[in-house]
């Protein structure tokens, strides 16, 4: 992990000393998800790792804008940039091939800020969205996208329905960007014998590591390689067929040019009333604002020093790419938080995008 940026202490404490209470969707974040740990008092700063609802004055918006203008000021050559376009599974393939499942953390935070993935049951979700539990309705097609037999009571087709992984299951997941799964296990350790989760990803070696973990298991869950910028890519299950699509931090590595027909082609196997569920990096956080000049490919892009890449977003940008795929905002957040390192006291601003799409019915 790159080194850490040391912050003011006394910005810091003018800036968490400013949150106001319990704001809604569109003027900050309601009072459940995101944590509630508030900082009241400046002598208990290094008491804990994290800060929630931290407050950002207009000199620490600008400090950051200066910092991302500075960065961002010599950009990576035209003809240097396809290859982190074209080569982008290769530079990802590199990655797991060095890090295997050792760099990210296990995410068991997913059921406090996503509670919709346990929503196998009757009943609206705690994130305010109900998911109908139309049991394995689909549209009718092929994930081929072609006509196919008779249709069946329910809406599938007669035997590529009863054909693909998950068929059976009352509630479907698909997590697009598994990485070496470390969303996977977890969904895996507490969903219910009901609930399937396919899960893919465009490195080969990803994908091996989550199908080599002890806790995979065929039967309820279907680990495959796509890469879903390609717009004749066939998926596993139908249009239609998926009640929960996870992206968390993946979108961010893709292409902005390519985001828009991604999120379209994907919100196609939603069922009526399915959800995305989405967390990537926010504009400012911290990992942009550390970029040394001549790593940006276009405005709010880098590549890392690795060959991957990184897009920050803004709560407008989440909206406009969710809505023009013809969904409806259920929330839409910035999680802005103070990360502290207590050993060595730095604190550290953290800006994420966490976001709740659905389809309509």
């Amino acid at each position: 992990m790159r080194r850490a940026s040391r912050l003011p202490l006394a910005s810091v404490v003018r800036s968490l000393l400013r949150v106001p209470c319990r704001p809604s969707s569109r003027e900050g974040r309601p009072p459940a998800p995101l944590g509630a740990r508030i900082l009241t008092n400046p002598d208990h700063i290094f008491q804990h790792n994290m800060w929630d609802h931290v407050q950002w004055s207009e000199e620490d918006k600008e400090n950051a804008r200066q910092k991302v203008e500075k960065n961002s000021s010599v950009r990576i050559p035209p003809e240097e940039q396809v290859n982190y376009d074209r080569n982008a599974h290769l530079y990802w393939d590199g990655f797991y091939e060095m890090h295997q499942d050792k760099f990210f953390k296990d995410r068991t935070w997913l059921f406090q800020e996503f509670p919709e993935l346990l929503s196998a049951g009757p009943g609206p979700p705690c994130g305010g969205a109900s998911i109908p539990q139309l049991r394995g309705t689909a549209e009718g097609e092929s994930p081929g996208g072609r006509e196919g037999g008779g249709r069946r009571e329910g809406g599938e087709t007669g035997s590529q329905a009863d054909a693909f992984p998950g068929s059976e299951a009352d509630f479907r997941i698909l997590e697009v960007g598994c990485g070496a799964g470390n969303s996977v296990f977890p969904i895996l350790s507490s969903i219910n014998s009901g609930t399937f989760l396919y899960c893919c990803d465009f490195s080969p070696r990803a994908v091996q590591l989550v199908k080599a973990h002890p806790a995979y298991d065929p039967s309820l869950c279907h680990a495959f390689v796509q890469d879903v910028c390609e717009e004749a890519s066939l998926f596993p299950f139908p249009p239609g067929s998926l009640d929960i699509i996870l992206l968390v931090f993946v979108l961010s590595s893709i292409h902005p040019e390519r985001m828009q027909g991604v999120l379209n082609r994907l919100s196609h196997y939603l069922k009526p009333g399915g959800l995305f569920l989405f967390r990537d990096y926010g504009r400012y956080d911290l990992s942009q604002l550390r970029f040394k000049t001549g790593r940006c490919l276009s405005e709010n892009f880098y590549s890392r020093g690795d060959g991957t890449c990184v897009y920050f977003f803004t709560k407008d940008e989440v909206h406009s790419l969710f809505t023009s795929a013809g969904l409806k905002e259920v929330q839409n957040l910035e999680d802005r938080r103070l990360q502290v390192n207590r050993r060595k006291k730095v604190v550290m601003r953290r800006v994420w995008m966490q976001s709740k799409y659905q389809k309509p019915l």
